[in-house]
Order: structure tokens, then sequence, then C-alpha cells
């Protein structure tokens, strides 16, 4: 099966989520008029940025507002939407949570993002959640995950060895950690011998500037696609076959020995 895809490595308005939908219906307007695609993914936090001293006035009411403009997206362009995330408010607390969308409009899954980033501080206004990130579309098994969740190969590890053949990541990674971003998903791709689709955002919010470099890796490691340092739509083609015959070329999975990896 082959699934061309799509990344809208948007810019982020600080703290204004209805000027942030309006971008992401306009990016899907532009995708519209183009080619196809299987699945789109967002940035994370695109509807707020790191606006997280606001968070109580601007947060999402039970992701009310993104259930909407992702479920029209996603039928609009007839493709699996994976929403980015959003800051969602629910139970009192507020989570960076993941939306994904199917091609016909139904919720296919939640992931609330697990490892919260204490140098940005999302640990103070913040909940992390603690349920993977595995997902069905067309039958497939994937994964999506956000930004620091990459910095914990035994995590993704987990989302590979239930099935994932393709991890969706939704970052807002800022300089001066561009090497790290690229190589992590590098790596990340070749230790699970899966696709890895990540799209960052671009821009400056609170003081940080963002630098995108959306990339797509393939199961060898090698980069399909990559954005540059500007809003712009990132396309690739991911022939998700590839997954088992790398996997079945360098037996990894089969050659692990779990009952030593714990002391």
């Amino acid at each position: 099966m082959k699934w061309k895809v799509a990344m809208l490595q948007m810019d982020i308005a600080f703290g204004q989520p209805e000027q942030n939908v309006e971008s992401v219906r306009r990016l899907a307007d532009v995708l519209a008029r183009g080619e196809s695609v299987d699945a789109v993914i967002l940035p994370e936090l695109w509807d707020t940025g790191y606006d997280l001293e606001k968070l109580g006035e601007i947060a999402d009411s039970q992701g009310k507002r993104a259930h909407s403009v992702l479920k029209e997206v996603a039928q609009k362009l007839n493709c699996h939407f994976i929403g980015g995330s959003i800051a969602e408010k629910r139970a009192g607390q507020v989570y960076n949570t993941t939306y994904t969308y199917d091609r016909h409009g139904q919720l296919a899954g939640t992931y609330s993002k697990v490892h919260l980033f204490r140098l940005m501080k999302e640990d103070q206004y913040m909940s992390a959640g603690d349920q993977p990130g595995i997902l069905h579309l067309d039958d497939q098994c994937v994964a999506s995950l956000i930004c620091y969740d990459i910095r914990f190969p035994e995590w993704i590890r987990l989302h590979a060895l239930r099935g994932a053949k393709v991890l969706f990541v939704s970052a807002q990674w800022p300089h001066p950690r561009l090497d790290h971003w690229r190589q992590l998903l590098i790596a990340r791709a070749i230790e699970n011998q899966m696709y890895v689709v990540a799209c960052n955002r671009v821009g400056e919010g609170g003081g940080n500037m963002f630098c995108g470099h959306s990339l797509v890796v393939n199961p060898w490691g090698e980069i399909v696609a990559e954005g540059m340092q500007q809003e712009e739509i990132v396309r690739a083609e991911l022939d998700l076959s590839l997954v088992d015959e790398v996997r079945s070329r360098i037996p990894v999975y089969d050659d692990r020995r779990p009952r030593l990896y714990t002391f």
C-alpha cells in the first residue's frame, strides 16, 4: 500500500486560536487545489502556540473547536487528518492532545502528550497523558506522538512492538536544536524500521524561534522529504510495503532479547 502524505508546516499566531483555525483552513484550501493525499498532519499546539500563561482562558474546552475544524477539513480533503495537537481543557486540567480523524470524518484516535517539556515550562501548566498513541487507518497500524516524545526511544519502541509502521510526530521544535531534531527522527526510523512523518512549525512565539524542517524519513533512515524554514506544505509518498521488507532483511525484532532488558 502507498500513502501520499502532506505536512502543513505553518506559522502559529501566539495565543490566537481563531486566527490559527483560519490558517488551517487556508492551508487546507491550498492543499485541496493540488493532488489528492491520504494523510495530513499539523504541528504541535497549532491552536494556541506556547502561550501557556493564558491557557486558562484560551484552551479548547473538551476540544470542541478543534473537533469541528478537523472533521470539516478531513471530509473536505477526503483524507486521514492527524490534527497536530491542541491545548485541550478537560476535567479541570489542560492537556497537550492530538485528535486524529479518518477520511470519513470519524474520530480515529486521541493521544495526550506523555512527556512534558520542562525547558518550556510545559509541566507547570499542563497535565501529562498516560496512554499510547496507537491508531488504525485504512487497516494500517500507525502511531501519533508529540515533539519531546521522540527523545524517549523506549516509548516509541513500545508503539513499534504493537505493530506501528508509521510514526506521525507533531512538534514545535525550536532553534538552536535543529540538528537534534533531524538526527533523532532519523534514529527513530532506523532503529524501529518504520516511516517517520514529522511536522514542525515555523515562526516566532513567546521568545522562541522554531526551525521548521518537517521531515519524512523511510525505514532505512533515508530522508524522503524535508521542508525549509518557511510556511509551506511538504509532500511525500510512503510505500508501506517497505517496512515489511526492511524488517525481514534485518530481523531486529526477531533478535531482541527482552528478558535481558530489565535489571
